[in-house]
């Protein structure tokens, strides 16, 4: 059996690669491999609260995954459809011992994932991943496993207080309300359609949304954080401030600006960072983001004395360094922003409230937050078909790489890529100048082909 954890939960095309068998399956595994390690509370039976996207999909692998956990004896709180931030939130604040998200984030609709949390809404370490992997088989061969009977069995509640509970949560976050601030919200026709309507005019704002009416079918169709052509429209039709967008189970934040310009993820955090700083949360001064971070954020740091450490990419190495440093804010170009004092994953509604709450407080419109830093262009070619094992050790790029370093200067910069499931290596340029960024790809591109083909 190849590995079914990747690196944000189990994914696949739903009832095809993720099947109920498997769903089920998995869930009894999680039970009995959190139980072993040691992550529920002695003396009380174990509870977990299970949460999904509006996909179709997800009413039936929901029901298979509450009857896994139920029949391993663990007692099931269903929140229903609430963002993966709002499951992890709730899971630390109800005290329960794991926690369940059904979502694909901003993939298609016929695909669909499940992630487990541990206790405090923290996601698995990859090595508890593997446990369960492990488990799970054991039980799909035959393995017998004591199921409990009787009174032992799990028992299964509506949880409906956690949609008030989480948006009290954000609103608490606030450092200020929003009041006289008009938004446009797009919800990707996803999991915060209610939830973050719902916060941004608890805090105050005028609020428009569009992409907030799911059906089961249309979860990130043309819409959402990975389609902003919809929402920049609506921001300068409606005369709004700004705009956010969401994905489809609202871990992310992109926004708009009022022109209708973009405002991607380091720019959030940019203005974040300074933010923070000012209120004395940005501890040790550091803001974590990873190696695909636009090199004007990386420049924008260095200019306001704010360290940037970054890691490989993936919201969940983001995270992992955050925890190892006792740092306070890091996130993703793609929108994915952690604030660690208020949330242990990203979390698209609150990252919204907050970049809003700080146009508010400073006077300023969000075009000038932003800029804070040059988004500098950024040239990605994909070159199919090649060995990229060989990255590391071919004398022919590696010297490629050095020129193309050379002609860029200190105003440029390289990186190159290997796809975790494709015979393929991502060439990534930046420069000052994009014709110059998009020239030195192209050559390199032909390189690595010839090189690695």
């Amino acid at each position: 059996m190849g590995r079914l954890f990747g690196t944000d939960g189990v994914r696949g095309v739903a009832n095809a690669d993720l099947t109920a068998e498997l769903a089920l399956g998995l869930s009894v595994a999680a039970a009995h491999v959190l139980a072993e390690a040691g992550t529920f509370v002695e003396g009380r039976r174990p509870t977990a609260v299970v949460g999904r996207d509006p996909r179709a999909s997800g009413e039936f692998l929901e029901a298979a995954v509450v009857a896994g956990l139920a029949s391993a004896g663990v007692d099931v709180l269903r929140v229903g459809v609430l963002p993966t931030p709002a499951v992890a939130y709730l899971t630390g604040a109800l005290g329960a011992d794991l926690g369940v998200m059904l979502s694909a984030s901003h993939n298609a609709m016929p695909d669909n994932g499940i992630k487990f949390f541990a206790r405090g809404g923290h996601k698995l370490a990859d090595e508890l991943e593997g446990r369960i992997e492990t488990v799970y088989e054991q039980h799909r061969t035959g393995e017998p496993w004591e199921r409990p009977t009787g009174a032992g069995v799990g028992r299964v509640t509506e949880y409906t207080e956690g949609f008030d509970r989480y948006v009290a949560h954000l609103i608490a976050v606030l450092p200020n309300r929003l009041d006289g601030l008009k938004v446009v919200l797009d919800e990707a026709h996803g999991a915060a359609s209610r939830v973050s309507p719902e916060a941004f005019a608890r805090a105050g704002a005028e609020v428009i949304t569009i992409g907030a009416d799911p059906d089961g079918l249309n979860i990130n169709a043309g819409c959402g954080s990975t389609h902003l052509d919809l929402l920049k429209a609506a921001v300068v039709e409606h005369g709004a401030d700004l705009g956010i967008a969401h994905d489809g189970d609202a871990d992310r934040c992109l926004a708009v600006d009022a022109t209708g310009a973009e405002v991607d993820g380091d720019q959030i955090l940019a203005v974040l960072a300074l933010a923070m700083r000012e209120a004395g949360q940005l501890r040790k001064d550091t803001v974590v983001g990873t190696v695909m971070s636009n090199l004007g954020f990386k420049i924008a740091m260095e200019r306001e004395g704010i360290h940037l450490v970054q890691t490989a990419v993936g919201d969940r190495y983001v995270l992992e360094s955050m925890k190892a440093e006792g740092f306070a804010l890091g996130g993703e170009q793609s929108g994915h922003v952690i604030v660690l004092d208020h949330a242990t994953t990203g979390d698209g509604t609150l990252t919204g409230l907050m970049l809003a709450a700080r146009v508010v407080a400073t006077g300023r419109t969000l075009a000038e937050l932003a800029e804070v830093m040059e988004r500098l262009p950024q040239i990605l070619i994909n070159v199919p078909d090649v060995d990229k094992s060989r990255v590391s050790t071919s004398v022919e790029l590696a010297a490629a790489v050095d020129e193309a370093e050379r002609e860029l200067g200190d105003t440029g910069r390289v990186l190159l890529r290997q796809s975790g499931t494709e015979p393929l290596v991502r060439v990534m340029v930046e420069a000052a100048d994009i014709d110059q960024a998009r020239a030195v790809a192209g050559r390199l591109a032909d390189v690595v082909k010839s090189a690695l083909g």
